[in-house]
């Protein structure tokens, strides 16, 4: 459904640490810097890219927003909430583990990156 998911930042060399850290975590290459200063992470699923906002003002999270980011297992979620916290991110919510609801067991870590965008590694439990 989705061919991208970009965010802003102001930090450019603190993002893409974080966000080198956290996909690389999940097997996905360092990102690639073009000429604009934008960083994309390119995988077969989709690309991710990371930029300063084109209209010049700060960047800013969107409140009540977050950027999923599927996982294989508990364990890797819980390597990329690790690799995040590390490379500049904060927790926050819940520390990760399961939680049961309406569409059934996930387990879910959550982060936000230097900006302050939410991101949640999320598995879908049998």
């Amino acid at each position: 459904m989705f061919s991208h998911i970009m965010v802003g930042a102001d930090d450019m060399a603190a993002a893409k640490k974080f966000y080198d850290a956290t996909l690389g975590a999940l097997g996905v290459a360092p990102g690639n810097t073009d000429d604009l200063g934008r960083v994309f992470y390119m995988t077969p699923t989709g690309i991710f890219v990371i930029t300063k906002p084109i209209n010049g003002e700060p960047a800013c999270h969107a409140n009540g927003s977050t950027i999923g980011f599927a996982m294989k297992s508990p364990e890797e979620a819980d390597a990329w909430h690790a690799a995040g916290v590390a490379a500049g991110g904060t927790a926050c919510e819940d520390p990760p583990g399961v939680r049961e609801g309406s569409i059934g067991k996930l387990y879910l870590a959550y982060l936000r990156d230097p900006t302050g965008n939410k991101l949640c590694g999320l598995h879908r439990m049998g």
